[in-house]
């Protein structure tokens, strides 16, 4: 069984239903189209980093393009604010022509940030909720409209400078992507957990185990492609890594530790027999090299928020094998869609246990759990339940997504 979600008895504060338990299906008005007074007016502000989708690697982007599609989809007015080379059946709204990762003469991602703010909040009159996916920065903005704002935090909260950061905003409604996520912030105000949905379409189902571990993901010690170099030698089983590489910012102190990482801990083993490095994979590639895995390896070494690697293996039917951190032990149902253990060891002795995965209970457990149509239900119910609570005056409080 998953391991339960974490229950906050604070009354302003969400909880979760049981990790293992699938979501209510979305009304009979919802399942085709919503109602005319059930259409809601949302805005969803995205990073200018990427575009969405993003053509190769980028969790964040990938999440915001299917939950814009799907919210479209079930009859929604959604304008996207993103970088201009996006591609959504939402009303896009460019706040930058080009993403800033793959733009010809911008490097500083600060100023675009701050207009891309800017290009949302002035707008904001026009639509009945603000859907922030780009963190802090639009807090201040955010306080300064009756427009109520729902941010969903995608990255890691156990930084130091966030509790202080949290505290002066506490009245900001927040959506966890995990309720591992949340854990270091008891005392913000978050008012759900909903878990990513991906797009199923392209991610086929292969009954079949493959012959070789898969590492998907960028190189970066917090990832662990070191230990899964390690296990793959230790089994005998072939490893294949579709990761990317570090990225060049000047100054960046964080890239020029993977980068070090990189040269030190992975290049000299990447000439090694059974050690194969296939770059970046696109999506019409991600479904080939999942699906001919025998398991996906997630040795990560940080609380990692979410993983979204990890559903998008098991859609292809291939079992996790995951060491204990963030979000691992709830996406990963322990011994029917893979194995979370505590210690590279074990993960070693994971693999000699895969016989006893069934490969179509993967592909099931992401159909039950982390479909769009999942994800955009839980966040219709924040929506509903912070529109409701900004035109009463108050603040909206918990808010049931998987009940």
């Amino acid at each position: 069984m998953t391991t339960a979600p974490t229950t906050i008895t604070s009354p302003t504060i969400a909880t979760t239903g049981g990790d293992g338990d699938v979501p209510a299906a979305p009304t009979a008005g919802m399942a085709g189209g919503a109602a005319a007074r059930e259409r809601l007016r949302v805005a969803v502000l995205a990073p200018p980093m990427e575009s969405i989708p993003p053509p190769r690697y980028g969790g964040t982007e990938r999440v915001v393009a299917v939950l814009c599609d799907e919210l479209v989809r079930r009859g929604h007015d959604v304008t996207l604010f993103a970088s201009g080379d996006s591609r959504t059946s939402a009303h896009l709204v460019p706040t930058i022509d080009v993403a800033l990762w793959h733009h010809p003469r911008y490097r500083d991602i600060q100023p675009f940030i701050a207009t891309s703010v800017d290009v949302v909040y002035r707008r904001a009159g026009e639509f009945d909720v603000i859907h922030n996916h780009l963190g802090f920065p639009a807090f201040p903005a955010a306080r300064l409209v009756p427009t109520p704002t729902v941010t969903t935090l995608h990255g890691r909260l156990d930084l130091p400078e966030l509790t202080p950061l949290h505290h002066h905003f506490a009245g900001m409604p927040l959506v966890s992507i995990s309720d591992a996520q949340r854990a270091p912030l008891p005392d913000a105000w978050f008012v759900a957990t909903v878990y990513h949905g991906i797009d199923l379409r392209p991610l086929r189902f292969q009954p079949r185990s493959g012959s070789y571990l898969a590492f998907l993901g960028r190189i970066s010690p917090t990832k662990g492609l070191d230990t899964a170099i390690r296990v793959a030698h230790r089994t005998g089983i072939p490893l294949k890594i579709a990761a990317r590489m570090p990225l060049d910012i000047p100054g960046d102190a964080e890239s020029r530790t993977d980068w070090d990482y990189f040269h030190t801990a992975i290049e000299p083993h990447l000439r090694e027999p059974g050690i194969e490095y296939v770059g970046e994979v696109s999506d019409g590639a991600k479904s080939d090299f999942l699906g001919g895995a025998a398991a996906l390896l997630f040795p990560i070494r940080w609380p990692e928020p979410f993983g979204l690697v990890m559903p998008e293996a098991l859609a292809c039917g291939t079992p996790v094998l995951a060491l204990r951190w963030g979000s691992a032990p709830e996406l990963i149902d322990h011994g029917r869609t893979g194995f979370v253990v505590d210690t590279e060891d074990e993960l070693v002795g994971a693999v000699d246990r895969l016989g006893g995965i069934e490969r179509a209970a993967c592909r099931l457990a992401v159909e039950a759990r982390f479909s769009p149509a999942v994800m955009a239900a839980g966040y219709e119910r924040v929506y509903r339940q912070v529109v409701t609570a900004a035109q009463c005056g108050g603040q909206a409080g918990m808010v049931e997504v998987n009940a």
